[in-house]
């Protein structure tokens, strides 16, 4: 298993009974976490004198409680990043704490290469990873259905320092434009992708993972240039182990590019068990 393990802002620092207990910054949240089916002792005292917790409802959805006044928006730093934290009415936050491991994948990549390299980051949602190949000197085209999360990534880029970088942020659905890139022959060296289960479009597209990933992966081949360097493919989708994304990108990218494939789970240290909280799967091609 990959594990984040940079993190000074984060911390995950306990999980149990269907929960996390989180340390973001200076604000402790609890939040819900199908996976945690453990019920060990909650010995920590944060478990009761956190910020906010997020309840589910059972007809979907939910709310935070708040046990104490927490700021609207307040600063996350990872190495030289600064992400702006939210909590949002479905848990989360903005931030993936676990995908910073697939963040300094990229970025060791492209600091690494002889050339600046130009990266594609599709369901790019509040762009901490477009933010890391940003700073590792990429040339990085955004992609998200979410008007508000492009938005979003715009002022962590500015929080970041990093707006005055070779970016274009779009708003659009992911799988169309690839279809339009491949008509107008661009191509990209790097292409990153966390692609939801379920979603729609900005004009009302339906995005089926187990259905359309697959062909869409296909696409996406197409517009990667001769010289590429990587490809990173991210799932929380039950059902979808890493091994199956491997075979993926091996039966499409090896095939025509060469390079190897790689893939585990990635995941988070948890400070009171000393053990690993599995938090997603990730595939990664590279030549």
């Amino acid at each position: 298993m990959r594990v984040s393990s940079n993190w000074l802002d984060y911390e995950l620092i306990d999980a149990s009974c269907g929960e996390r207990l989180e340390r973001w910054g200076d604000i402790i949240l609890i939040r819900p976490d199908p996976q945690i089916i453990w019920n060990t002792k909650r010995v920590n005292p944060l478990w009761k004198n956190a910020h906010a917790r997020y309840h589910r409802s059972n007809s979907g959805g939910g709310q935070w409680q708040v046990y104490k006044k927490i700021p609207q928006q307040w600063s996350l730093k990872y190495r030289d990043l600064v992400f702006n934290v939210k909590p949002m009415g479905f848990k989360h936050t903005g931030i993936f704490p676990e995908q910073a491991t697939n963040w300094d994948f990229a970025s060791d990549i492209i600091k690494n290469a002889d050339r600046q390299l130009n990266v594609l980051n599709l369901f790019g949602y509040t762009g901490c990873a477009t933010l890391a190949c940003l700073e590792a000197g990429a040339k990085v085209c955004h992609v998200d259905a979410s008007k508000g999360m492009v938005q979003w990534a715009k002022e962590n880029a500015v929080s970041s320092n990093l707006a005055d970088k070779p970016v274009r942020w779009l708003v659009d659905d992911c799988m169309k434009f690839v279809a339009r890139e491949q008509r107008r022959g661009n191509k990209y060296d790097g292409l990153i992708m966390d692609p939801p289960s379920y979603g729609r479009g900005p004009g009302g597209e339906v995005w089926k993972l187990e259905e359309q990933l697959y062909s869409f992966i296909e696409l996406c081949s197409t517009i990667l240039s001769d010289d590429a360097r990587f490809f990173i493919l991210n799932s929380y989708t039950t059902g979808l182990p890493p091994s199956v994304m491997e075979y993926m990108l091996n039966t499409i990218l090896v095939k025509k590019f060469g390079g190897s494939v790689t893939s585990s789970e990635i995941g988070l240290h948890v400070t009171e068990s000393g053990l690993i909280l599995p938090c997603g799967s990730t595939a990664i091609w590279k030549r």
